[in-house]
């Protein structure tokens, strides 16, 4: 089972919350030492706002439309923050029963999904190679799926799947 919702009714006020959440983000995420598929994830910190890395805002809030790539015109959304702890277990147990990850590429970059799929939630990483050569994931967004996503994600990662065992 997930971990509890963080619920904005079980605190004082925005800020209270805004900053137990991104506690919950620093403990369970950014410093809790994740690994996916034997690699580390990590998380992207600048540029900050607000004294709060840029990874947390792209996990609590979406941008007002998709053209939109101004960081402080995000908008909370209440179910990305609710789940903030969820990041964390939808990687530590992507390999288990009801979660499914496929590849994918966005632009020039090969991204990750992980989808927790009785709970409807997704978690997007980013493959990364150092100069070194070892690999690493960026923790790109995680959130909540609405039934088109879910349509397109089960075709992408079918296909993604069947070109596996070719």
């Amino acid at each position: 089972m997930p971990p509890d919702l963080m619920l904005l009714a079980s605190y004082p006020d925005w800020a209270t919350y805004e900053d137990a959440l991104y506690a919950a983000y620093l403990e369970t995420v950014a410093h809790a030492g994740l690994v996916f598929r034997g690699d580390p994830v990590k998380v992207r910190y600048m540029p900050e706002s607000k004294r709060k890395g840029y990874g947390f805002w792209h996990l609590i809030s979406e941008a007002p439309d998709q053209g939109n790539r101004d960081e402080d015109e995000r908008i909370p959304d209440l179910r990305r923050c609710e789940r903030v702890r969820w990041v964390a277990w939808c990687i530590q147990n992507s390999h288990e029963a009801g979660f499914s990850w496929w590849e994918n590429e966005r632009g020039r970059e090969t991204h990750v999904v992980i989808w927790a799929e009785e709970h409807d939630f997704a978690v997007v990483l980013a493959k990364r190679l150092t100069q070194q050569g070892p690999r690493f994931y960026l923790l790109k967004t995680a959130y909540c799926l609405r039934s088109h996503t879910i349509r397109k994600f089960t075709k992408e990662r079918d296909a993604w799947r069947a070109a596996q065992k070719d």
